[in-house]
Parts: C-alpha cells; structure tokens; sequence
C-alpha cells in the first residue's frame, strides 16, 4: 500500500486542513483573551485629552449597560482591563471640553484584547 497517496488524498486533507485552522484559532483565542480594551481620546483640533473619562458598556440582550469608566493619561490614552463581553460600545467625555459619540466595538469573541484605531473626538455640544 502506498502511504503517500493516501495521506495526500482531499479526504485526508480536507479534514486535516480543518483540524489545523481550528488548533490555530483556538491557540489565537487562548492568548488573546484578556479582556483589554486601550485606545486614545483626543479634542476637536486633534490633540490629546488628559483626565477625560471614558465609559465601557457592554450588551445585556436588550440594551447597553455601562460596566466601567476610566481616566486617560497625559497622552489621552485609556485602558480597560477586564472586558467580559463581545459586544461593548466605548464613549468619553470630559466638561468643558466635550463628549464624544458612542461608538460599537467589534470583536470576534468573549474578553478579546482590542486596541480601538481611530481615537474617540470629543467636541463641544451645539
């Protein structure tokens, strides 16, 4: 018997293909589940807001409840640790300066690490 042809057959493949791609996204989920969530608040002209707060909600089968705020830093950069959902919504604001829009955050899978790519603007209410 010929061991070759039978390894290299699309039944033996095929299967085999799967088998991989879902080892690989498993090991991907196991070290990238942590539930961190950082990204930037920046104001209108697009500099950094330091001392903004920054809301977290996460989706509770009918709304959106919010679990967390945060302070930025210096540089107007804000870390959730901690996140338990998939489906999540990040907002900020700071008085005097502004708030921002509440945007949708997707992620693939329960607590994913996330950084957001865009900053959240904060502008003046009017």
């Amino acid at each position: 018997m010929n061991w070759r042809l039978i390894l290299l057959n699309r039944f033996v493949l095929v299967p085999g293909a799967i088998v991989v791609a879902i080892a690989l996204w498993n090991l991907y989920v196991a070290t990238h589940d942590h539930g961190i969530v950082t990204g930037r608040v920046v104001d209108a002209a697009g500099r950094p807001v330091a001392g903004a707060t920054v809301s977290l909600w996460t989706y509770n089968f009918t709304t959106y409840e919010q679990k967390a705020e945060v302070k930025t830093d210096a540089e107007g950069v804000f870390r959730f640790t901690d996140n338990p959902s998939h489906r999540i919504q990040i907002g900020a604001e700071k008085p005097g300066v502004g708030r921002s829009q509440r945007i949708p955050v997707f992620l693939y899978f329960r607590a994913q690490d996330t950084t957001l790519d865009t900053p959240l603007r904060l502008s003046a209410p009017g």
